[in-house]
Parts: C-alpha cells; sequence; structure tokens
C-alpha cells in the first residue's frame, strides 16, 4: 500500500455506530438528534479549520447531490475516495459498470456490503481501464486526496477515455486554494479524543478549480450546484 497518505483515522470513523437516524433532509443531512453516546468525528487543517465529517450521509442512502452527479454519468464509471459507497452504488442501480476505489480497508469493506464492486487501492497505485472510463468522480472533499491537487487531477485525466470526464466536489467561492496537513479526530463531547496520523491534503475553491485544471492538462466543461455543494465537470483541455 502506498504511502500518500495515512486513513487509519478515517478506518476509525467509518464504524457505523448503531441508532443513527435514517431520515435525511433534501441537503443529504440525517435528520433528528445524534445518541449522545456516539462519537464525533473531525477532520484538522493545519491553518486551524475543522471540518465536521459527514459521516451518517456517507453512511445513508444517496442524497440529492450524490443522485445529480450520478445522472451526469452515462458510461463506466470509477469512484476514486468511494468510502462507504453510496455513490458506487447509485451508479449500479443506475445499470453502470461501476467501481469504487478506497484506501481504507473498511470503506471497501462497505461498499462491498452494498452489491457492489470495490478495491482497495491508492489512487496512484496502477488501477484497472486507465484510460478507458467514460467518467471518473472525486466527490466528498477527495480532490484533496494526496495534497497536491494538480497532481490528482493529473493523475485522474490518464484514467478517462479522451471523451470521459472528471466530475470533483469543491470548495465554495472564496477558500482558493489551499495545500497542508490535515488529521483525523474522533471522540465524544468531553472526552479526549483518538486522533488519527497527520496525512497530506488540500482543499480547492469554486474559483481556483480552473486554474487548478489548466495546471494538470483538463479543462472546467461545465459547473453546477445542489444545495450548498459546488461541483466542477473537468475533461481533457
Amino acid at each position: 500500500m502506498n504511502a500518500t497518505i495515512s486513513l487509519d483515522g478515517f478506518d476509525v470513523a467509518l464504524g457505523r455506530p448503531d441508532g443513527w437516524p435514517a431520515d435525511s433532509d433534501a441537503g443529504g443531512a440525517p435528520v433528528g438528534p445524534l445518541p449522545a453516546a456516539q462519537p464525533e468525528h473531525w477532520l484538522v487543517h493545519t491553518d486551524g479549520r475543522r471540518d465536521l465529517l459527514p459521516v451518517r450521509r456517507w453512511h445513508g442512502p444517496p442524497e440529492p447531490a450524490v443522485e445529480s452527479v450520478a445522472a451526469r454519468c452515462t458510461g463506466p464509471t470509477i469512484d476514486l475516495g468511494c468510502g462507504p459507497g453510496r455513490l458506487t452504488r447509485a451508479l449500479a442501480q443506475r445499470g453502470l459498470v461501476a467501481l469504487g476505489v478506497d484506501i481504507s480497508a473498511e470503506a471497501v469493506r462497505l461498499t462491498q456490503g452494498r452489491g457492489v464492486i470495490a478495491l482497495r487501492r491508492d489512487v496512484f497505485a496502477p488501477l484497472p481501464g486507465e484510460g478507458r472510463w467514460a467518467h471518473a468522480l472525486l466527490i466528498d472533499g477527495n480532490i484533496g486526496i494526496g495534497g497536491d491537487p494538480v497532481r490528482l487531477l493529473r493523475r485522474c485525466g490518464d484514467l478517462i477515455a479522451a471523451d470521459g470526464t472528471l466530475t470533483v466536489e469543491l470548495e465554495p467561492p472564496g477558500v482558493g486554494l489551499w495545500r497542508g496537513q490535515a488529521y483525523v479526530l474522533s471522540g465524544r463531547s468531553g472526552e479526549r479524543g483518538l486522533r488519527g496520523s497527520a496525512f497530506r491534503w488540500a482543499r480547492v475553491g469554486a474559483e481556483a478549480v480552473a486554474r487548478t485544471a489548466d495546471a494538470a492538462g483538463l479543462r472546467v466543461a461545465d459547473r453546477f450546484r445542489c444545495g450548498p455543494r459546488w461541483f466542477a465537470e473537468l475533461a481533457r483541455a
């Protein structure tokens, strides 16, 4: 396994707690309070930013934003950083050839548990079908993988066919481009948290995607939003 990113903290976060509400609102956020005994998981960036990880959303059914991404796919699709596989399953349910890829063993186990195909693999390692995928996907912040968005987008460009597309989820405008390190912090309120290993991470705001894509040999073919979430569809330049 490549040392590009250490994800032991994500393995902890992906362990599904019992007793979560199953209902979600239009944005995919769970309806109902988090049971008091359940831990929370945060992605802590070295610039001081802390993001509460939407673990319940990851384990739930595809929310509208995920369905909108899946609806843009018309051929074989590779879901990079698939997590528990809600997007990979949404693709398969549309009759598409879909492959989930994640470096986390727990993520792959959970994705396979949804009845779809997933591989435990680093995105920078050899992958099946390189250069032949109609679509590649990086959602849920996965454009941060490896801490170098240009390198990651260039790699994704190698995965898609000449007429293929890469859909990426972005930060809202105003974030710009940030590169650094992050770690997962897990714990219950009032208790000392469990800190995972630090790994390289990045953030790309909607206003920074064009120049980032250009540096990777890609271009922005489309931009779209679903509620508060921002996306771009990239193609080869």
